[in-house]
């Protein structure tokens, strides 16, 4: 299909572009930036006066549930719900049922988010068969089936020198893996921060130290075997100094965010909401200060959503027993425009946090505007807003979001040229 955006204000983060002009596609590919090509009709033309147009983001967390869980979400309900925050790419975790550790369940992944259409699925695949932290998986079957990256989630290896040697394997084949570092025996039966709301409250508490100190440990590993590494889901300002003092080391490392982490504390459990329940937890302030300061400075160069989605019986017990995490996906552009609304960063910056910066972590092939680049894009309007679940998609409405009204409008997703979300 051929399409004109006409009037928009362009921002592609990865060029430096920033200007009100028109946009045209053709065959699933960006043809003309400015006036369009000679003798191009356009099928579809959308008068963008007043909106944004960007790079479509690229979420490096989304948990899509299926295969195994389709009580709590599918690769098309979530899909949907991800086109609607905006979203065009997407990586999903490994933690399916069966686990995403032979090409089997990659290809199935792969053939029903095709199937779906409303956004490009980059699978992660499990760095250990099952998950389970012993044997490797079939990384190198894996990665030529489609997959991005490896990791093993928030399951821990039984011992470091299996962990090590995982890594040098990867290493040898210049694969990705992707750390969620956080001590399996420091973290053991917690459920929120270990410091004053969780002791007021008294919940068991996971210490920030819990995550240092995997951290730290990782990142020897790393420098011990130049394995390319990206470390998801920070939650402390410790982590985000050690994930600097790495890079200034000249370390291949890369780091993501979840959105809401910079957005809520520890203080948001002080009513035992079982909504603010997540794993790693909720923390300080003075954290949640430190990990916007590194998004800001671009060493957490990725905003991710870190989607959740859950049956409603997940989240009904009291605290301790509910399933944790947050179904954020289809408000990711909302809420991250919030960061814009506090003076944290500018529009473009956050776009680049939101599209260009996690591509790049991940060298996934999207993320920019350019010729001859996929036409992967998101039309808001900054103007509006956005009452959160007035229309929504996600199976799992565990969001502790619904009801607020955020800045910004998503109006258009656009995936390789052909409308995936029109609201």
């Amino acid at each position: 299909m051929t399409l004109s955006i006409l009037g928009a204000r362009v921002i592609d983060p990865n060029s430096g572009l920033d200007q009100v002009t028109d946009l045209h596609t053709d065959a699933g590919k960006i043809v003309a930036i400015g006036a369009a090509p000679a003798g191009f009709k356009a099928i579809r033309s959308i008068d963008a006066s007043g909106l944004v147009v960007a790079p479509g983001l690229v979420d490096l967390s989304v948990s899509l549930r299926e295969p195994g869980y389709s009580r709590k979400g599918t690769i098309a309900s979530e899909t949907r719900a991800a086109a609607a925050g905006g979203v065009t790419s997407l990586c999903c975790p490994p933690r399916t049922k069966p686990v995403l550790d032979t090409p089997a369940v990659a290809e199935l992944v792969l053939d029903r988010a095709r199937e779906a259409g409303h956004a490009k699925v980059f699978p992660v695949g499990a760095l250990s068969k099952g998950l389970e932290g012993e044997q490797l998986a079939e990384l190198v079957a894996l990665r030529d089936t489609g997959c991005v990256a490896f990791g093993n989630g928030l399951d821990s290896f039984r011992n470091t020198r299996t962990l090590c040697r995982a890594l040098e394997y990867a290493a040898t084949f210049d694969l990705t893996v992707v750390f969620h570092s956080q001590d399996r025996d420091l973290a053991a039966g917690g459920l929120a921060h270990e410091g004053a709301m969780a002791s007021f409250l008294g919940l068991a508490g996971i210490p920030e130290t819990a995550e240092t100190v995997a951290l730290a440990r990782d990142l020897l590993l790393v420098e011990q075997t130049g394995v390319r590494a990206h470390f998801s889901q920070l939650t402390s300002a410790r982590g985000a100094q050690l994930i600097a003092q790495a890079q200034a080391r000249g370390l291949p490392v890369t780091a993501d965010v979840a959105l809401y982490q910079l957005i809520l504390t520890d203080e948001a459990l002080v009513d035992f909401s079982s909504l603010y329940h997540v794993q790693p937890p909720l923390r300080t302030r003075a954290d949640r200060d430190g990990l916007r300061e590194a998004v800001k400075s671009g060493v957490i160069q990725a905003i991710s959503s870190h989607h959740q989605p859950h049956e409603r019986d997940a989240k009904l017990a009291p605290f301790g027993a509910t399933e944790p995490g947050i179904s954020s996906v289809e408000v990711l552009l909302p809420l991250a425009l919030t960061l814009v609304e506090d003076g944290l960063l500018d529009l473009p910056t956050l776009l680049q946090r939101l599209s260009a910066g996690p591509a790049a972590a991940l060298r996934l092939p999207v993320g920019e505007l350019r010729v001859g680049a996929a036409a992967d894009l998101v039309l808001f309007d900054p103007k509006a807003s956005t009452v959160v679940g007035e229309q929504w998609r996600s199976k799992g409405d565990n969001c502790p979001f619904i009801g607020h009204c955020l800045p910004g409008a998503v109006r258009y997703t656009v995936v390789d040229g052909h409308i995936s979300h029109e609201g």
